[in-house]
């Protein structure tokens, strides 16, 4: 049996950092092509150049709004951002972290009987950080829920 790694140190933020940067990076680059083709362009009106600039922040701000999810984990629990909702739980809520095969993100099990999907892990482009995320979480979920739980 090998021996299990170590706890990360709290705190600790788990980001699919590679979609990220590609999501951010990617609407930096579609701002900036919608923002200097209607300025350097002399076709276009003030309200033309306007709406190309508005439509590129538009862009850019879904593309940052995919890439907020994370979840933080420190001594007194964990936060998990997804695209619209921030949800704090203690380290007792949580049952169980399950990251099955398909699954788009990682899923916490709660005591009340609910899931909550934790958006932040996700196995999409970077599959073993994922995997290495959701057993890290899955380590602090059992040494902190059980073990404050049973004191």
């Amino acid at each position: 049996m090998s021996t299990p790694a170590p706890l990360p140190e709290l705190p600790v933020t788990f980001r699919p950092t590679v979609t990220r940067a590609v999501l951010l990076g990617l609407g930096a680059a579609l701002f900036a092509v919608l923002t200097a083709g209607a300025w350097l362009t002399g076709s276009f009106t003030a309200g033309d150049r306007a709406t190309f600039t508005a439509a590129g922040l538009f862009v850019f701000g879904i593309l940052a709004l995919l890439a907020r999810p994370k979840v933080v984990a420190t001594e007194d629990g964990v936060t998990v951002v997804n695209l619209a909702t921030t949800r704090r739980l203690a380290w007792a809520q949580i049952v169980r972290v399950n990251l099955r095969a398909g699954d788009p993100w990682v899923r916490l099990d709660l005591s009340d009987g609910t899931t909550l999907p934790a958006m932040g892990i996700q196995p999409g482009i970077a599959k073993h950080q994922a995997v290495a995320h959701a057993r890290a979480l899955r380590a602090l979920a059992e040494a902190h829920g059980t073990a404050r739980s049973a004191t």
